[in-house]
């Protein structure tokens, strides 16, 4: 079993989440949040920008950690134990340029039902759970 360490961020911009579309060859992959393997000499937060700008093409600051979501999968041979560290984030603006390399197609800001039923995997559907009654409770106390 190999382990492998990422992180990513729930971007927020005006009340809306931000979702990529992951299609590769033309099979389809589904929206998931923007995230990435930790690189030598990073943070975790660092990391976390890092993908988003490089993912999402978009700029965000991080407001708060909301927790590690853990899966696993298989690759050739073996199987990887993935942990991943989330940050709920505060986008600039509603541009956002998915990164075709990385086989985004396409990305957007939606409203919280429609981000969650978009979302493929249950993880980061719970994440989204997590950052939204974060965002919601910062947005009461003034705060956002």
């Amino acid at each position: 079993m190999l382990e492998a360490t990422s992180c990513g961020g729930v971007i927020i911009y005006r009340g809306k989440i931000l979702v990529l579309y992951k299609n590769f060859k033309n099979k389809y992959e589904g929206w998931v949040f923007p995230k990435g393997t930790v690189e030598a000499g990073e943070n975790h937060e660092q990391t976390a920008l890092r993908e988003v700008h490089e993912e999402a093409g978009v700029d965000a600051e991080i407001v708060s950690y909301i927790g590690k979501s853990h899966y696993t999968f298989k690759v050739a041979e073996d199987w990887v134990e993935k942990e991943v560290y989330w940050y709920l984030m505060k986008g600039n603006s509603y541009y956002s340029f998915p990164q075709r390399e990385e086989f985004f197609m396409d990305s957007g800001y939606y409203k919280y039902h429609e981000a969650y039923h978009l979302l493929k995997f249950p993880n980061e559907k719970q994440i989204l759970e997590k950052a939204y009654d974060e965002y919601q409770r910062l947005k009461r106390s003034n705060q956002w």
